[in-house]
């Protein structure tokens, strides 16, 4: 099914099959960083309970606060899309940029030069070693595709990428788009 490479802005649905896993059923991952080191990418479509002023108390503003996996869930990750605005920031791709500097980040924040469509924060991120996505891909726990939403990657409208991403794969995938989250609900 995967006919896709996995690569640095590319997007990794969640297969059906790992329902059970607390972190990543339902997820769909933007690939942030592909190399020999190893994978590195984050949830976008897991928003927590919290906003980032209630972690910072320092920020003024509320901007939605996602799971970006499993690993570092105690520390603060961000995409955005205003590179000219965050010094040190990383191309991802399609004008989605990763980090830079946080200082500058919270004070524009306060200031207001910086919107919620303009930047998206993650406690933790999803990592792999190669071998050890790989290993995943072959036994059908993810899908790759392309991110042909990255205009919206940063939009708070990314909640339900995952059902749309299983509608669009076709093939006995959509009938997973409307099940419910527990299956024992049904």
């Amino acid at each position: 099914m995967n006919t896709l490479i996995p690569e640095r802005g590319k997007l990794l649905v969640s297969e059906p099959s790992i329902i059970g896993d607390v972190s990543f059923s339902r997820s769909v991952v933007l690939l942030t960083e592909f190399n020999d080191d190893g994978i590195v990418g984050f949830i976008i479509n897991k928003p927590l309970d919290f906003t980032l002023n209630e972690l910072i108390p320092e920020i003024h503003q509320e901007f939605e606060v996602y799971e970006g996996g499993p690993v570092s869930q105690d520390n603060l990750y961000f995409l955005h899309r205003i590179p000219e605005l965050i010094p040190n920031s990383h191309l991802i791709q399609d004008g989605i940029y990763w980090g830079g500097d946080f200082q500058t980040v919270s004070t524009l924040i306060n200031l207001n030069k910086i919107q919620t469509e303009d930047i998206k924060f993650f406690l933790g991120y999803s990592g792999w070693e190669r071998e050890q996505l790989q290993q995943e891909l072959d036994s059908n726990s993810w899908v790759v595709t392309d991110n042909e939403d990255s205009s919206e990657v940063l939009s708070d409208q990314m909640h339900d990428i995952w059902k749309h991403k299983m509608r669009n794969l076709g093939d006995g995938y959509e009938i997973w788009s409307n099940a419910p989250e527990n299956p024992s609900y049904n």
